[in-house]
């Protein structure tokens, strides 16, 4: 209980003195978009729209925050959110994606994000994501999950756990390969 206040102060210290803010995503539109909404709420943004550019501003400014989408180009971003964690262990990083699911969201919070957001992300959702404090992190959603989505998470963990191999997914979850690969490219089901 004593830590969790700690960290609450030193982010709340911290968010009062650094607003410094990194953004990495490939979407430049969107990248452009997030920025300039973000400087609007006082932040000073960075951005990056590659691994290799936001290792580059890590290692030159390391951020309070940081926005970085999951899948980026050339690369995962969970492995830049590892490096700011490592750089600057109180920083907060979100992690953004558009294939959301719950495996990758308990990778992403083990691996120090402090929080997850699908996209499309407003700036709203994202600055009080930012600036949440533990008592008032964002509540879950009312809506709950379908019976096909929660079928769908479970073969997304499985694939996940196999190392992304279709045909070991598929021996594991005890399904023929083909059917797999189809519902794998389909989308999530609401």
């Amino acid at each position: 209980m004593l830590d969790s206040v700690a960290t609450d102060t030193t982010a709340a210290d911290m968010s009062a003195m650094d607003r410094s803010l990194l953004i990495v995503d490939d979407d430049k539109p969107f990248l452009t978009r997030l920025a300039r909404a973000m400087e609007a709420r006082g932040y000073v943004v960075v951005t990056a729209d590659s691994i290799d550019d936001g290792l580059a501003c890590i290692q030159r400014a390391a951020p309070a925050f940081a926005v970085i989408d999951m899948r980026l180009a050339d690369g995962n971003g969970l492995d830049l959110l590892a490096r700011l964690n490592e750089v600057r262990p109180e920083a907060r990083g979100i992690i953004l994606t558009g294939y959301g699911n719950i495996a990758t969201a308990v990778t992403a919070v083990k691996m120090g994000a402090y929080d997850y957001l699908a996209k499309p992300a407003d700036a709203d959702e994202i600055d009080s994501s930012l600036q949440a404090t533990t008592e008032k992190r964002p509540k879950p959603p009312e809506n709950t999950m379908s019976a096909d989505r929660v079928r769908w998470e479970h073969i997304q963990r499985v694939y996940e756990l196999c190392g992304r191999n279709v045909s070991e997914t598929a021996r594991r979850l005890a399904m023929h390969r083909r059917t797999l690969q189809r519902i794998l490219a389909k989308r999530a089901p609401r």
